[in-house]
């Protein structure tokens, strides 16, 4: 058979799997609505008789299918006007200590009971918005999106302003809820069925009910949505919405060369604005950004190869960006990040200058956003942003006069991303990313085109990426570089048995590092996952989930002059139990073979045979809705003939509850690594160095929680960070992947590093989407070739370093453009 038609066969029947199954979806009519609501939690409106009413929930966790009792019945009610959606009811308790309370701040799940109400509104199985409220009237909401590349479906930094109100009383809590169509995204379709399901959580319980019943052997939670049916003539209204901020700083460093303590202070003040461009699309926009606030990063000692991903806190680039996070090729990091020649200039300092100031992170001047979906499905999203020159400042020693070496050029950066939803909650993409940046240094540009393909029974998933990657003007010989990686998985979806086969490739000269986070190329890998779950509780457990994977890689090409293509292979086994106590224990087993290590040595053409090794490890969570809850895990690995190379990682965190305000915890990590084998740097040398050695690391954070109101709260966190490397034996690496003893050499290479941070801060939410922050920030960091390990005198250290300290105060108002005008044409006919 010829390779197309083969092709155009397995299609085929993979289309074919299966007829549609039977499956019984509830619906509902839309009730419109003229009359007022005021949004207290109260439902004592004449409005609420004529709502939709929704009840008989159904059990999907623990218990699938169970039906509720009447003491803890939901009845929930539905309508619209013409300026937003109403959702109100009650949720019903056996007494008032049975609701499981927590006030945690805007979107922190806490240990709260809550309900909330989930649209699709496009109805395309894939997309959704959610909206939950506590019974102490805490809000949280989510954009609902198919899986990102860490399995995640929620994006809780997505926010929207919308209103609602609680009531507690001995029998239950009732709720209220106004979301305005400004903060939902439809279509522009005269009459629209929405996918509609509501969801209510009871935390002691454990207890999940939905009014649409799920089934979690089923792929997708949107896939098992109601129908809200007839919403007829609504109409958006404008969406135009300002967020201008003021902020201070007042910025403590260390001593100068003078011995003097530096005090420098700064005012700040920038626009946030977010337009609806029609009913589909908005556009968000930061005007003189001011980041200054975001946590701090967990600052680490990194002996690999590759560079740290950290966490992204800038709301901005958190806040909506789901479709920019299709195929793995935007890390929003790049943006604002470290100059690309940030330490090639200490190359190029003349003997006489020494470096005075070098910027460690290039200045954001401005970002843009536009996305959206239209009725056909097609969403857009389109990122935009914008960095300034950075420059390294040079000094005279002798003449005193300064020069400036430029180490990041003005650069632009944009993302621009087209998806297309189709039947049977499948879509396809395409992404394009691009780095401009002035002058002569390169510029780059990466496409992907992906899909993702389900049968009708939603039982079956194929998808896959192909991708290309250009870097013009790319050195060494200033031409174009062109680089090409693909990606094609198939597995079974749905059901208690699942499984998941998959192959990744990119050649030598494909990368996405420039807009995205990227490691290595030049890799064939084949991987496969299988997992089977107990999804029923039975005798001593309500969940259990079994799993086994491997996987194979191998270089695509040969680095001459190594001739074995082989890197790595490795199977493990993973198993997860929920007893009927609501406590979670766990389990891990893996055999790693033996690795050809292209990376360990910096230098290609090279490579370090590494052993085989086994490791094995445990885990344990108690009941968190407890009032002290704890946790603990433990991995071992053990080597297999190499060096007698041992790691340990054990982790504890327990938190106390002290009442509804206030909260403690505390975590701590411990990484022994004994006769740890990996290459050490020492200035001079031309041979590639290998050590034996000693890891010691500890991280220790301690973490508290007060809030005054609903609206209104402290939190603070103190975190610890060391790591001792201690030398014992050197090696030099050989051609052949072995190591040779370097007997008698011993470079002063130690090291020893203490990051020690503290991020305090209170937060008022004094009217709907505004906010005052005054944020206290404390950061000193000590390196050293001298390893001592004990603990406290470390942290004592840190503690006594002269730290940074940053004070700010940053006020952010939100303006509605309606709202304001609603305002003034009252006052004008007062």
């Amino acid at each position: 058979m010829k390779p197309i038609a083969a092709l155009s066969t397995f299609f085929l029947l993979f289309a074919m799997l299966g007829n549609a199954q039977t499956k019984t979806y509830k619906s509902i009519d839309a009730k419109r609505t003229a009359a007022p609501v005021k949004i207290d939690g109260i439902l004592n409106e004449a409005a609420w008789k004529d709502a939709a009413l929704l009840t008989d929930y159904v059990e999907f966790r623990p218990k699938i299918g169970a039906l509720e009792t009447p003491a803890t019945k939901t009845t929930t009610y539905l309508m619209y006007s013409d300026n937003g959606i109403y959702f109100g009811g009650f949720c019903g308790e056996s007494t008032k200590d049975s609701i499981a309370t927590e006030l945690s701040g805007r979107d922190g799940f806490g240990t709260n009971d809550y309900i909330g109400l989930i649209f699709d509104t496009y109805n395309d199985k894939l997309n959704g918005f959610e909206y939950f409220v506590t019974p102490l009237g805490e809000q949280w909401d989510a954009k609902m999106n198919p899986p990102s590349q860490d399995g995640n479906m929620e994006d809780f930094s997505w926010n929207a302003v919308w209103e609602s109100g609680t009531v507690i009383t001995d029998s239950g809590w009732s709720f209220e809820m106004f979301i305005p169509f400004s903060a939902i995204r439809f279509g522009k379709k005269e009459v629209q069925d929405w996918g509609v399901n509501i969801t209510r959580r009871r935390r002691k319980t454990e207890q999940q009910n939905t009014w649409n019943p799920i089934d979690p052997n089923v792929n997708g939670f949107l896939t098992q949505e109601g129908v809200w049916k007839g919403i007829s003539n609504i109409k958006p209204p404008l969406r135009l919405q300002f967020s201008p901020y003021f902020s201070v700083y007042a910025n403590h460093f260390p001593v100068n060369k003078a011995g003097e303590k530096n005090w420098t202070s700064q005012v700040n003040g920038g626009l946030d604005v977010k337009y609806g461009i029609n009913q589909a699309f908005t556009l968000d926009a930061t005007l003189i950004p001011d980041f200054g606030q975001v946590q701090s990063d967990n600052q680490v000692l990194n002996l690999t190869p590759f560079e740290v991903k950290f966490n992204e806190n800038r709301n901005f680039f958190t806040e909506g960006t789901e479709l920019f996070s299709k195929g793995n090729l935007f890390y929003s990091r790049r943006i604002g990040g470290s100059p690309i020649h940030l330490y090639d200039v200490y190359n190029q300092a003349d003997s006489n200058e020494t470096i005075i100031n070098n910027p460690t992170e290039s200045k954001l001047v401005n970002a843009t956003k536009i996305s959206g979906r239209m009725q056909n499905g097609l969403g857009i999203g389109f990122l935009n942003a914008v960095t300034k020159a950075q420059y390294a400042t040079f000094e005279n020693t002798a003449t005193k006069g300064e020069r400036k070496v430029l180490t990041d050029p003005l650069t632009n950066y944009n993302v621009l991303v087209l998806d297309k939803t189709m039947k049977y909650n499948s879509s396809i993409s395409l992404i394009n990313t691009n780095v401009w940046r002035q002058g002569p240094d390169y510029d780059a540009n990466v496409t992907a085109g992906l899909f993702e393909l389900n049968n009708k029974k939603n039982t079956w998933n194929l998808g896959g990426k192909l991708a290309a990657s250009n870097r013009f003007n790319y050195l060494p010989d200033n031409k174009t570089q062109t680089g090409f990686s693909h990606e094609l998985h198939f597995g079974k979806t749905s059901g208690r048995f699942n499984f998941n086969v998959s192959q990744e490739r990119t050649d030598t000269k494909y990368s996405s590092d420039d807009m995205g986070y990227f490691t290595n190329n030049n890799f064939l890998t084949h991987s496969g996952w299988a997992g089977y779950s107990w999804t029923e509780p039975k005798n001593w457990y309500n969940r259990i989930f079994l799993n086994f994977n491997g996987s194979y890689s191998a270089l695509s090409k040969k680095i001459a002059p190594i001739e074995d293509k082989y890197q790595s292979a490795r199977l493990n086994t993973n198993i997860n139990i929920q007893s009927k106590k609501l406590w979670w224990i766990g389990s891990h087993l893996d055999y790693s073979f033996r690795q050809n290590d292209f990376y360990e040595p910096r230098n290609e053409g090279w490579y370090f045979k590494r052993g085989a090794s086994v490791g094995i490890g445990s885990w344990f969570q108690s009941n968190d809705s407890k009032k002290y809850s704890y946790s603990t895990e433990v991995f071992m690995r053990s080597s297999i003939n190499f060096y007698n190379s041992f790691a340990l990682d054990v982790t504890a965190m327990h938190s106390m509850r002290f009442n509804n305000k206030l909260s403690l915890s505390q975590s701590i990590s411990l990484q022994p690594r004994f006769n740890n084998m990996g290459y050490t740097y020492v200035e001079g040398s031309s041979n590639i160095n290998f050590a034996k050695r000693k890891v010691n690391t500890i991280e220790h954070t301690l973490s508290a929680k007060y809030n005054f109101t609903n609206k209104m709260g402290i939190t603070f966190r103190a975190r610890h960070y060391l790591s001792n490397v201690n030398n014992k034996e050197f090696y030099i690496l050989q051609q052949d992947g072995q190591l040779l003893a370097n007997t008698g050499f011993k470079p002063e290479v130690n090291q020893s590093v203490n990051f020690f941070n503290i991020d305090m801060v209170y937060t008022w939410q004094f009217a709907p989407g505004s906010f005052i922050n005054i944020v206290w920030k404390d950061a000193s960091q000590v390196f050293s070739n001298k390893v001592d390990n004990q603990y406290f005198k470390n942290l004592g250290s840190a503690i006594d370093q002269d730290n940074n300290n940053n004070f700010s105060l940053k006020v952010i108002y939100f303006l509605d453009y309606l709202t304001l005008k609603n305002r003034i044409n009252t006052a004008h006919k007062s």
